[in-house]
């Protein structure tokens, strides 16, 4: 269980050990503020997103309620992490850096894109989730460290979920799949574009942070079925729009 530790307390327990950051400086609290806030809002969309795709699968409806609830359990764990430092999170910011993403799941959903809806939601937003968090927690305070290795071995089962679900309709998604990564896959990379300064006053490196999102992108395409061709052709996407 993890326990509060000061601000101050993690700020020394940082500066000893040379390569963390000062938790309790304020470039540190500020840029902390919107990184806080995109991983609250994450969770919060993620929690809704899984709801929403319940209706469009009704058979799944129950276990896609359960892994939303483990979202709404994150969000609160990362919302103590950031009472812990005294730090607001800025949510405005957070959804104006998801909302590209939101309204692309959203128009997916009226759609009924059940492949769209997934893609988005359990490839994409749980590998970005995934990178963010490995990249993080060895430069997190004590208490946000504790909080965030629980959340990450959660995030493994929703990138499963929808690997599974991927893969067991391998036959029929392929063109829509395809399709939905040419629009959604270039939008992680503006979004890691777009949060690089606040990263790397946390000591994250943007480099680190988008080699880790594709390699966890790349395995969930090989664990659905892609030949390395397609997966190549798909990757690819990231480097344009």
């Amino acid at each position: 269980m993890a326990t509060l530790a000061s601000p101050a307390e993690a700020s020394t327990q940082g500066q000893a050990c040379g390569n963390l950051p000062d938790f309790g400086c304020e470039t540190y609290k500020d840029a902390y503020s919107r990184i806080n806030a995109i991983v609250i809002e994450g969770e919060q969309e993620a929690h809704d997103n899984y709801i929403s795709i319940g209706k469009l699968i009704p058979d799944q409806a129950e276990e896609l309620s359960r892994l939303a609830r483990m979202e709404l359990k994150h969000m609160k764990g990362f919302t103590a992490c950031a009472n812990n430092l005294g730090v607001s999170a800025d949510m405005d910011f957070a959804k104006r850096f998801f909302s590209p993403l939101h309204g692309n799941f959203q128009k997916a959903l009226a759609e009924g894109k059940v492949v769209t809806c997934l893609l988005i939601q359990a490839i994409l937003i749980e590998a970005f989730a995934i990178s963010a968090y490995h990249i993080y927690i060895p430069v997190a305070d004590p208490f946000a460290r504790k909080i965030t290795e629980g959340v990450v071995k959660d995030e493994y089962t929703h990138l499963n979920y929808g690997q599974e679900w991927l893969k067991a309709n391998l036959g029929t998604i392929r063109e829509e799949f395809e399709q939905a990564n040419r629009e959604n896959l270039p939008l992680v990379r503006r979004m890691l574009d777009q949060v690089a300064g606040d990263a790397a006053k946390l000591a994250m490196d943007k480099e680190d942070l988008m080699a880790d999102f594709l390699s966890s992108y790349q395995e969930s395409l090989i664990e659905i079925g892609f030949s390395s061709r397609e997966i190549a052709r798909m990757a690819a996407a990231a480097l344009v729009g």
